[in-house]
Parts: C-alpha cells; sequence; structure tokens
C-alpha cells in the first residue's frame, strides 16, 4: 500500500474573531494564500506539481465563499493549472481535507496534495451562512420535535451526564492557557506558526507570531467569576438536569486564522529529496445523538483504534479539540485516557478555535509535540456540529 506521509504542515497564529482583532484586517482569502505560499516556499517544491488543494471553511458565504480554496491558491500565486475544492464538515473541515488529501494519496489519485483550512470568524460572524433561514426543513422538526440545539446547551448537557461541575471545568480550562504558555515558552510552537504581516490598531505594519487568544495568567479562580453563556428559562425548563457551567471561560473564543498541511506518498518524497515527517496511519469518521452533539469524538477515537489495532495507551499524544472543557473531559473518561497526554501543549480554549482551520492546527501540533517528544503514534479528533467526529492516528517517521 502506497503510504501517505506529512511533509510539512503550517499554521498562522490565530487571531481574535472579532472587530479589532489581529487579523480581522486580513481578508480570509489572503490569511489562506498565506499558508499556502509558506508551504511550498519553505520547503522548495514547485506548486505546479500539486494536484489538488483541499480546504477546509464553515462559513462559505460573503469573503469565503465560491470556493475560497481555489480563489487563495490563485492570490498565493499558484499556477493556474493547480485545482482546489472547499468543504465543510463544521469545525471538522480540515481534518476532513486531511482525511481526503491522505485516502486519495492512498488510492494513487495523487501524487502530492495539500490540505487546508481557513476561517475569519471577525468578518464571517456565527450563523451568517443561514442568512435567517430555516436549515432543518420539516422531516428533521418531525423527527427531533423538541427541537436540537447549539452548541453551549450540548455542552451543558455532557457535563450534566459526565458530572462535572464547574470548578473541573474551569480547572481544565486554566490548565490549557498554562500549558500553552509554557509550550511557549519553551519554543515549541516555533516551527509551525509562520509569520504574517498585519496592520495593528495605530496602522503600522507588523508580524503576527503568537496566538491571540492565549492569557497565560488565566487560573481556575479567576475564571469562576464569568458568567453562564447559554441560560435561558426555556432551556432551563426542557434540561432540568443543566447545571448552567459553560461560560465563556471554559469555551474555546471565537478566532481567525488559517493553517496547511503539504501531503504527499512517500515515493514523491523521496523524488523530492523531502524528509517526511509523519505517515497517516488511520482514519474514522462517526455520528452521534445530534443533540448531544459533541460527544461523537468516543465512537470515532473507538472506531479508528479498532482499525489501527492499537489501544488508548499506545498512543504518545491526544488532540481533542477543546470546543468546549467538557469534551475532551467526557472523552478522556469514556476511553480511560492519560490526562497527560490530552492536548499537553493546550488547547483550543487557550489556542483558540478557528473553525474550517482548526483540524490542521491540531495535525500541526501533535506533528511538533511526537517530534519534541520522540512519540510515536499521535491521535487527533475534533467534535463536529450535526453530531460528527473524525479521529486520525499518525506515526511519526
Amino acid at each position: 500500500m502506497t503510504n501517505a506521509v506529512i511533509v510539512d504542515v503550517v499554521r498562522t497564529a490565530v487571531g481574535k474573531g472579532k472587530p479589532g482583532g489581529a487579523l480581522s484586517g486580513t481578508h480570509p482569502v489572503e490569511l489562506l494564500a498565506h499558508v499556502l505560499r509558506s508551504l511550498v516556499e519553505r520547503n522548495g517544491i514547485d506548486p505546479a506539481q500539486v494536484d489538488d488543494v483541499i480546504g477546509g471553511c464553515v462559513a462559505q458565504v460573503g469573503e469565503q465563499s465560491l470556493n475560497i480554496s481555489r480563489t487563495a491558491l490563485l492570490a498565493a500565486g499558484f499556477p493556474e493549472s493547480v485545482p482546489a475544492t472547499t468543504i465543510d464538515r463544521q469545525c471538522g473541515s480540515s481534518q476532513q481535507a486531511a482525511h481526503f488529501a491522505a485516502q486519495g494519496v492512498i488510492a494513487g489519485a495523487y501524487d502530492m496534495v495539500i490540505a487546508c483550512g481557513v476561517e475569519s470568524m471577525s468578518r464571517i460572524p456565527m450563523g451568517t451562512a443561514t442568512l435567517g433561514k430555516d436549515t432543518h426543513g420539516p422531516s428533521v422538526r418531525a423527527r427531533y420535535p423538541e427541537g436540537l440545539v447549539n452548541q453551549g446547551i450540548s455542552a451543558e448537557l455532557i457535563a450534566a451526564k459526565w458530572k462535572f461541575d464547574r470548578d473541573a471545568l474551569d480547572a481544565y480550562s486554566a490548565q490549557s492557557h498554562q500549558r500553552a504558555a509554557a509550550a511557549y515558552e519553551a519554543g515549541y510552537f516555533d516551527k509551525e506558526i509562520v509569520p504574517i504581516t498585519v496592520e495593528n490598531a495605530a496602522g503600522e505594519q507588523v508580524q503576527h507570531t503568537v496566538d491571540e487568544t492565549l492569557r497565560a495568567s488565566s487560573t481556575a479562580e479567576g475564571l469562576a467569576g464569568l458568567k453562564p453563556s447559554f441560560y435561558t428559562e426555556e432551556y432551563a425548563a426542557r434540561f432540568p438536569e443543566a447545571q448552567w457551567v459553560i461560560t465563556p471561560g471554559n469555551s474555546s473564543p471565537l478566532t481567525d486564522g488559517a493553517s496547511a498541511a503539504l501531503i504527499m506518498s512517500e515515493e514523491m518524497a523521496n523524488k523530492l529529496g523531502l524528509t517526511p515527517r509523519a505517515r497517516f496511519h488511520s482514519f474514522s469518521v462517526a455520528g452521534d445523538d445530534p443533540v448531544f452533539m459533541l460527544t461523537a469524538p468516543i465512537p470515532a477515537t473507538q472506531k479508528v483504534l479498532a482499525r489501527a489495532g492499537l489501544g488508548i495507551d499506545d498512543i504518545d499524544a491526544y488532540e481533542v479539540n477543546e470546543a468546549f472543557a467538557p469534551v475532551p473531559l467526557a472523552w478522556a473518561h469514556e476511553l480511560g485516557a492519560d490526562p497527560a497526554k490530552l492536548n499537553p501543549w493546550g488547547g483550543a480554549i487557550a489556542l483558540g478555535h478557528a473553525l474550517g482551520s482548526s483540524g490542521t492546527r491540531l495535525l500541526s501540533t501533535l506533528v511538533n509535540h511526537l517530534e519534541a517528544t520522540g512519540g510515536r503514534y499521535g491521535l487527533q479528533t475534533m467534535c463536529e456540529g450535526a453530531g460528527m467526529a473524525n479521529a486520525t492516528v499518525i506515526e511519526r517517521l
């Protein structure tokens, strides 16, 4: 079987996903073009050799519409002969892009492909893509007559089911910031972050190199003062078990960012004199209850481990997206995972969650962590809207 290998993976440092955020003045096409350009330049490849660019983006409307992946590669100066497509598997869009890219290599359809993702939540706010319309239709409403809920309510339901109180969620969230700050201090993110020139509030051109969402001074005590985000009387009546423990402090922040991975066959890497950093070992995708919505990483992980022939203890690091603190905590409880291996350099609560970019962002951190620690296997999984998840096992080479 042809091995699909990761030659390189890069990302921007993220910006706060609101007006005034570090990347809010940068068009999303330019964000994605920047990581595409950086990827080919730092590996010395001819972009004409790229068979396809597969990008993830969730809010494909406005500035992110009409196949932003193709627009971005043109902006990056790639030859017009290079095609691209943009996909949406909600928060896992660029992780799914990496799956499709690697699976295309394994199948022999590609020799070299780029998987990438972008989201500008400052310029395209959450919910914009619906245009205020009903996205469910009568059949879905009939199947779920009480109505589906937003992700914040789903996070409340997970916290209630697994009995995670506010203290546990805030302690985990503070740890995410502390781990990320320690990783920055040690220079662990240097290999994955490509500086991008942006205009600051004073109108000056500056280099953006640090995730703007990171708060190194965060403590559980400080987070305890924040108010719940999703309480309403209607939801409280429907879900009396909810304790209303989800706050801005134990949720991932709105974020802008882009990321990209260079994926090819092992034969192509050897032909070009490139050294692969890791290979794709196993893949899975799973669905789960769309009301609980964020629990699918559990069955997706069980499925990918079975396909890989590995146990959870064989994995050296787990990147489980921190959409909300209960998500990785429930995952770890059900899998019996080692907390020390879970998001060891911090997660999305600290490093941000630029929806369409997050999958390849997690991949960049996972590859670098395995290299820095000498680990062999890494696992990545991502909860996704409507109750889905991707899971990926990679092996460091």
